[in-house]
């Protein structure tokens, strides 16, 4: 598991999360309780400080840093989406950033909104909550439904479920050479993307 030291200063991770081996921990990098790290991401506290609040994800090849004088912050259920890039930003409870989305410094995402995939967010964006956020640059369109947030909700429980999975039954293989018969599935809950 790629976990560095830098400066004396080395990652915490919460023994309750789950972080992928082929993630890549650096420095100054809190990582709570219940909290998920896919493969690939690369979390890099060696300026800024990284936190994880309670619960929280952050999906296959995100990519998280700052400036030295920066925290950023994903708090409690921040749901962050595959290949999405954090940088010195706080991300609000319950929030959700969408896939290839880039969020810039000292920007601050309001609890319970929602970042529309691919958005890109600039520098200083502040956005109260359960703001939707959309386009390049980053507007706010409208506020988020309670069924937007339900559905927001719905996924974070499902990568909160996928760290205990991970942990207890995740493990090194060597792939079959055929299909076995009665091959299992891993499909789990009904739960689909959102039709805009």
């Amino acid at each position: 598991m790629p976990y560095y030291k830098i400066d004396g200063v080395t990652p915490v991770v919460h023994p309750t999360a789950y972080v992928h081996p082929t993630a890549t921990i650096i420095g100054d990098v809190i990582i709570g309780p219940g909290c998920y790290v896919g493969p690939g991401a690369c979390l890099r506290g060696d300026f800024g400080r990284i936190t994880m609040e309670e619960e929280s994800n952050m999906q296959d090849n995100c990519v998280v840093h700052g400036f030295s004088d920066t925290h950023t912050l994903i708090k409690k259920h921040g749901h962050i989406g595959h290949g999405a890039v954090l940088h010195g930003c706080v991300i609000g409870e319950d929030a959700l950033i969408g896939m290839n989305s880039v969020v810039m410094d000292y920007s601050e995402i309001g609890a319970g909104s929602i970042v529309a995939a691919a958005s890109f967010i600039k520098n200083r964006f502040t956005c109260p909550p359960r703001s939707l956020v959309m386009g390049a640059p980053g507007k706010i369109v409208r506020s988020v439904t309670d069924d937007e947030l339900k559905w927001k909700q719905t996924g974070t429980q499902e990568y909160i479920e996928l760290s205990k999975r991970c942990l207890t039954s995740m493990v090194e293989c060597s792939p079959l050479n055929a299909e076995e018969e009665n091959r299992p599935s891993l499909t789990r809950k009904d739960h689909r993307p959102k039709n805009e």
